[in-house]
């Protein structure tokens, strides 16, 4: 998953029809429609020809072994993954819809609720097959994929949000990694020490205003989040039959639901309120949209104590040129809890496809040990085998601790995707809206924006009802 899949904005959600989706959406270029009319299975990433030409390694594996499956990556170009499926939605409007999408968490159940195919059955009649995978991959990541009892992508990559630490600006603090265990206080106490002893300029906590590792994180952390969580039934298809004795499984069901906004929780007010005095001291960033291509060359030169990220960073923090000893990672802190928050990615099989077998035969090799590493190559997402996040894959480029990335998942229960419905789109709008106003006022103005968000939040989730 690359930094367009935590930096997406989804553009599309509050809308019943895809002539409606597709209205006022980017226009396509012919970059965007290569080999229009050919027998190709066709697989639509986000990125440009050079990223599709890097993925030649795993075509070619891919073709030894089906010669008789043409792929052709469908590289569509866009400024985040809400261009992306803007576009990916106008070619279904067109009638020149690819057969496979890759698709992060934020569009995964707009796509299951209107676009994709489930794979239960594809799943389960190469059960023997996918046992391998399944046995590899950490229940969480599976359930954030299913929806109304139905699995709908297998899981290639995810980032939790972990908390990346400048170890230039702790040892000028005389502070040591934290301890596993840290709290929301240990934290406060640290950006203090930093701010202290660090020169003008360096901003100790820097945080974005998205969705993704803005203030769900924390939220999470205080047992809350903006929308309540409840489970779908269902899925015992699959728990039962891949995951029988796995505790990690215990009351999985059929996908998360996110029906009711949650804004007036205390929790919630309390979580922002934390934050409004972070910024008040001088500890944190103002938050503002976005900031993830900038935040890397801060981060590498120093400028930035403390700030969360997932495993995607590993390889920007390296092309940035700063070594894996000058940073490491830790587990975000702790408050009610450390449930912590992700986001996944997967390939979809678009409803529209006339070559579903075939695709699933390319999802099927995409999950195996050797596909996953042709796909992932560089420490630039989390594997979401977890045999395949080790020493290899951080060796000259990650941090000591790498394997925090996995463990966030496999020590905390109860983490899981950030909130979004497939009306996800309205819902990080309205979150985003207020933001600003609920952690640069007084006290008083975090309580207003929370009514705000509150009804910010209920046009959202009825926005295509």
């Amino acid at each position: 998953m690359s930094e367009f899949t935590r930096r997406s904005a989804l553009g599309i959600a509050g809308v019943g029809t895809i002539a409606a989706l597709t209205a006022g959406f980017p226009r396509l270029t012919g970059r965007d429609i290569p080999g229009r009319g050919s027998d190709d299975l066709t697989v639509a990433i986000l990125g440009t020809a050079q990223d599709a030409a890097a993925r030649q390694g795993l075509l070619q594996a891919f073709h030894a072994e089906h010669p008789d499956i043409p792929v052709r990556f469908q590289a569509i170009q866009g400024a985040d993954w809400s261009d992306f499926f803007a576009k990916v939605l106008t070619l279904v409007a067109a009638g020149t819809p690819p057969d496979v999408v890759m698709v992060a968490t934020e569009g995964a159940q707009l796509f299951a609720d209107r676009l994709a195919e489930p794979l239960d059955s594809y799943v389960l009649r190469d059960a023997d097959v996918m046992q391998d995978y399944f046995s590899d991959v950490h229940p969480a990541l599976v359930e954030a994929f299913m929806y109304r009892g139905h699995l709908y992508q297998v899981p290639g990559d995810f980032n939790a949000a972990d908390m990346y630490l400048n170890l230039a600006a702790l040892r000028r603090a005389g502070l040591e990694r934290p301890a596993d265990d840290w709290t929301k206080d240990d934290f406060h106490t640290m950006l203090r020490a930093i701010k202290r002893t660090s020169p003008a300029g360096t901003v100790p906590f820097y945080w974005t205003n998205r969705l993704w590792g803005g203030v769900v994180p924390w939220l999470y952390a205080n047992d809350t989040s903006i929308l309540k969580q409840t489970q779908a039934t269902g899925g015992e298809w699959l728990w039962k039959r891949f995951y029988s004795g796995d505790p990690a499984a215990a009351g999985r069901a059929g996908g998360p639901l996110w029906l009711e906004p949650n804004a007036l929780d205390p929790r919630v007010e309390e979580t922002f309120d934390f934050l409004r005095r972070i910024v008040a001291e001088g500890l944190g960033s103002s938050p503002a949209q976005g900031g993830g291509d900038t935040l890397v060359p801060q981060f590498a030169s120093g400028r930035v104590g403390m700030t969360p990220a997932g495993g995607y960073w590993v390889q920007g923090l390296h092309e940035a040129g700063m070594p894996g000893s000058a940073y490491d990672v830790q587990f975000f802190p702790r408050w009610r809890s450390q449930r912590a928050q992700f986001g996944a990615a997967g390939y979809a099989i678009m409803r529209t496809s006339h070559r579903k077998d075939e695709a699933w035969e390319w999802i099927k090799f995409c999950t195996t040990r050797r596909g996953m590493q042709l796909s992932i190559p560089d420490p630039n997402t989390t594997p979401t085998r977890r045999s395949l996040v080790d020493a290899a894959l951080y060796r000259g480029k990650g941090p000591a601790h790498w394997r925090v990335f996995y463990d966030t998942l496999d020590k905390f229960p109860g983490t899981g995707p950030i909130p979004a419905p497939p009306q996800q789109a309205a819902v990080e709008t309205a979150l985003i809206k207020n933001v600003v106003g609920a952690v640069t006022g007084s006290a008083a103005g975090t309580r207003g924006a929370m009514h705000r968000l509150q009804d910010d939040l209920s046009t959202a989730l009825g926005s295509d009802r």
